[in-house]
């Protein structure tokens, strides 16, 4: 599929090494000011090359709208929109296209369609997340109306990581360094780590923090279609991502449920809770509380540097792989989190008024 959503839903288009990336964005809610500036910084943040920490490929990443816009307002109508690619080096995947990379998609996308385009992934590149980035901001835009804030973080690249509570840091300091953690000089190991791995040719991972702030009660289902569920999906669907955890997670299997229960109290005219282990979702609905998770990132599967893999004829080789590559994904991949988070939680809001008069 290559669609996602139901009401404010995504269709996106092309390659990491074609003419460009594109979309169509269906279930925009009309009259929402179009803010060019603000969706343009959303792209910047994800955009290559923004720092020494990421893949040096230049691109401007600049987006062309070509529907469902008119005098700077949202007409309810599909919104189409492309960024063409600009820096493409095609030759430097030449060594790969007999070849699977391991850990990548190359075997099994040929297994499934019995034909692969190699040059930087193809249709399988996290160059594709442009297009959700897009599709997020205008969801931004539509939540900045309903007073909804996600931000999300780097809380951890390798064995560095911050505190579990996000409510220790300082949420408005996260574009302060160049990857994107609200902790100084956490941050400042983190980077270190970084060029550390990439002067050695290797990668590494770690794990993006996501909060999402003035939640209104009743997002999600009781059954299927969970608030939970449909965040969990949305956030394994982004490349590289190997799990995902909200509210106490994991961790919370080694306490009692007398530890664990989010008691409720009434608190400025409202039910509130007087913890939030269950992470703003309770019985797949949301409850009014802050929503966070944690996404965990694998190492980038592409390292430069002599491995050993197979040939589509099956035989043994070595692979050294060329290119621009990054060698952490975490600081380009905090804002695709929180793009598909903004998209999930839209989604969830306009169904929600579809429930009852």
């Amino acid at each position: 599929m290559n669609t996602f959503g139901t009401i404010f839903r995504l269709t996106s288009f092309g390659e990491s090494h074609g003419r460009g990336i594109g979309g169509v964005i269906d279930g925009m809610p009309a009259g929402i000011k179009i803010e060019y500036d603000f969706i343009q910084n959303e792209l910047n943040r994800r955009r290559p090359g923004q720092s020494s920490i990421v893949t040096p490929r230049k691109e401007n990443d600049k987006v062309e709208f070509l529907s469902g816009v008119y005098e700077g307002y949202s007409t309810g109508a599909p919104i189409g929109f492309v960024i063409y690619n600009e820096n493409q080096h095609s030759s430097d995947y030449n060594n790969l296209k007999e070849t699977f990379r391991p850990s990548h998609a190359d075997y099994t996308y040929t297994q499934k369609y019995g034909i692969r385009d190699h040059r930087g992934g193809g249709r399988s590149s996290a160059r594709e997340t442009i297009a959700r980035c897009v599709a997020g901001a205008l969801a931004k835009l539509v939540l900045k109306e309903l007073s909804i804030d996600i931000k999300a973080f780097t809380s951890q690249v390798g064995n560095i990581s911050l505190s579990k509570d996000y409510r220790q840091y300082d949420l408005s300091r996260i574009e302060e360094n160049i990857v994107r953690c609200p902790d100084e000089k956490k941050a400042a190991k983190m980077i270190a780590l970084i060029d550390e791995v990439r002067a050695a040719g290797d990668t590494i991972g770690g794990v993006i923090t996501c909060v999402i702030q003035n939640m209104p009660v009743g997002l999600g289902d009781p059954v299927f279609n969970k608030l939970h569920a449909e965040l969990g999906g949305a956030m394994l669907g982004i490349n590289a991502v190997k799990g995902f955890e909200y509210g106490m997670g994991f961790d919370g299997v080694q306490y009692r449920g007398s530890q664990m229960n989010d008691v409720f109290v009434q608190k400025d005219g409202r039910v509130s809770t007087l913890t939030n282990n269950s992470g703003g979702i309770q019985g797949g609905i949301s409850n009014g509380e802050d929503i966070y998770f944690r996404v965990a990132f694998k190492p980038v599967a592409t390292i430069l540097r002599d491995i050993q893999t197979l040939d589509k004829s099956g035989a043994e080789v070595i692979l050294k792989a060329k290119g621009r590559h990054d060698p952490c994904v975490l600081p380009r991949a905090v804002p695709i989190v929180e793009a598909m988070a903004a998209i999930v939680i839209l989604d969830h809001y306009l169904l929600n008024k579809t429930k009852h008069i």
